[in-house]
């Protein structure tokens, strides 16, 4: 199945938890069971020559198509660019692996420490 990503920017603060919940729906906006889905969520530079960071995912509610990834704010403190790329990538049971979301991280500094 082809899938045309959809793209979800956000800004992440430096030096703070960052985590979204996502639910998977197909192109009839019916939610995808992740059963035996797996999921994977990186950070890179524009180019994609520095990989900045690997999203925790949990997988919240696989039946109803729900995961959680997030940055802690240990990785978020090394997101030393002002603008990083990411995108989620789902292999479902038969191998098969097509990008979900794709957007910017536009990062902000934060003040408070």
């Amino acid at each position: 199945m082809t899938v045309n990503p959809a793209t979800y920017n956000v800004t992440v603060q430096r030096r703070a938890d960052y985590s979204v919940l996502l639910q998977f729906k197909d192109s009839t906006g019916t939610v995808i069971d992740l059963t035996g889905y797996t999921i994977a969520a990186q950070v890179w530079d524009k180019a994609r020559t520095s990989k900045s960071a690997d999203f925790n995912v949990v997988y919240t509610d696989r039946a109803n198509g729900q995961v959680t990834i997030s940055l802690t704010d240990e990785q978020t403190a090394t997101l030393t660019a002002s603008e990083l790329y990411y995108d989620v990538l789902v292999t479902d049971t038969a191998g098969i692996k097509s990008y979900y979301l794709e957007g910017v991280l536009f990062i902000s500094e934060g003040y408070t420490s």
